[in-house]
């Protein structure tokens, strides 16, 4: 069909915004009707299903190829080849679905990255999350149904962030699977390992660094204790998370600018390409937003410490924290990435005719190792800012 006017999609009974340019609708898209398709960002490429189980609202949103979206509401994310989320979702900025990621009816995204073929159950909360692992639709990365990212805290901060997988691994489709169990849920900031299961019916409030490992959380004594919001404790490894998070962005951003981009084959993927790099931006902001809110409490917190006979070391460490974060903030907003050296020429010489997960996938293991190398520095500098 050719490119419908918004008067001519109403009739349909699909809503399209007069701020929405026709043309950054594929003409074989197919939009059910009781949909809204808004914002003059928003882009929907070839093959591309909207509302085939219930009504969806489109605003700002990139999507790239044969993208489903079943029904909910969509806001300020971008979708990537063959992804796809059922109906009931709510999807907001900062969310990225990579090439055939997925979920169930249910949904709740926020600030979310999930990398190829990650899938997430039914009735899951996930803000605050980046998870990758997996090579396929057959072996990928999972969240069981009625899952939650718990992503704030009883100090009324959200520093909490999770790296379920990495960046400088996982952008290359080839390692192993990672599976939270259903009916359960994950404390932030927490890692997690690739190759790690989380037993279902569980609440994981640590972190998973070794591969190949089934955890098993303690259950919780019942028990009622004194308690008092506001005084922290050991914040080095709330911090360290922090940073590993960021550095993580940093390097998926460059990888964007560097390798996606040779993926661009028109006017949807650039879409795509952009609107990713935006949520990236959005992201890096949210964190080091949210980092400063929890150094702007340590203040309160030493002092009541100080003032109850609190650890010397715990105090120093927040005493640091809170006066170094002016200077930690300003070089985390001027990171200079590193080069990516002899990955680039590797890239040049490479045949880019398959799809994006396909070429990924058949580059030689040199290349990989030299563009693993590439982004794990960017990582470790973002790290050793604190160290």
């Amino acid at each position: 069909m050719s490119h419908r006017k918004a008067d001519e999609w109403l009739k349909t009974g699909v809503v399209i915004g007069e701020e929405v340019d026709s043309a950054r609708i594929a003409e074989d898209v197919i939009i059910h009707s009781g949909c809204r398709i808004l914002g003059a960002t928003t882009s929907i490429g070839p093959g591309c299903v909207i509302g085939s189980e219930a009504p969806a609202t489109l605003d700002h949103c990139q999507l790239g190829r044969r993208v489903e979206l079943k029904g909910g509401f969509f806001s300020g994310a971008t979708f990537f080849d063959g992804a796809n989320m059922a109906s009931g979702a709510h999807v907001r900025a900062g969310t990225i679905l990579e090439e055939e990621a997925n979920g169930a009816h249910t949904v709740g995204l926020k600030q979310t990255l999930l990398m190829p073929f990650t899938t997430l159950g039914s009735l899951i909360n996930f803000c605050d999350v980046l998870m990758a692992g997996g090579t396929s639709r057959k072996d990928h990365s999972e969240v069981g149904s009625s899952y939650i990212h718990f992503n704030y805290t009883p100090h009324q901060d959200k520093a909490t962030a999770s790296l379920i997988g990495d960046v400088p691994r996982g952008v290359f489709l080839d390692q192993k699977p990672i599976f939270l169990g259903g009916q359960g849920g994950l404390v932030g900031p927490a890692r997690i390992e690739y190759g790690n299961i989380v037993a279902a019916g569980t609440t994981c409030r640590k972190d998973l660094l070794e591969s190949g490992k089934l955890h098993i959380p303690e259950t919780l004594s019942g028990k009622t204790i004194d308690y008092e919001t506001g005084i922290y404790h050991r914040i080095d490894r709330i911090i360290e998370n922090n940073l590993l998070y960021i550095g993580n962005i940093m390097a998926l951003k460059a990888w964007y600018q560097t390798v996606r981009r040779r993926f661009v084959r028109d006017a949807f993927d650039q879409a795509c390409l952009d609107g990713g790099l935006k949520n990236l931006d959005l992201i890096l902001a949210e964190r080091i937003k949210r980092l400063g809110d929890l150094a702007g409490k340590m203040e309160c917190s030493f002092q009541r410490l100080e003032a109850n006979g609190g650890s010397e070391e715990i105090i120093e460490a927040q005493k640091r924290f809170h006066a170094e974060w002016p200077a930690l903030k300003s070089k985390l907003e001027q990171v200079v990435l590193p080069e990516p050296g002899n990955f680039v020429p590797a890239l040049e010489a490479m045949n880019n005719e398959g799809s994006y997960t396909q070429t990924i996938q058949s580059m030689k293991a040199d290349t990989q190792a030299a563009g693993r190398i590439w982004l794990q520095s960017i990582v470790d500098g973002v790290a050793q800012l604190w160290r």
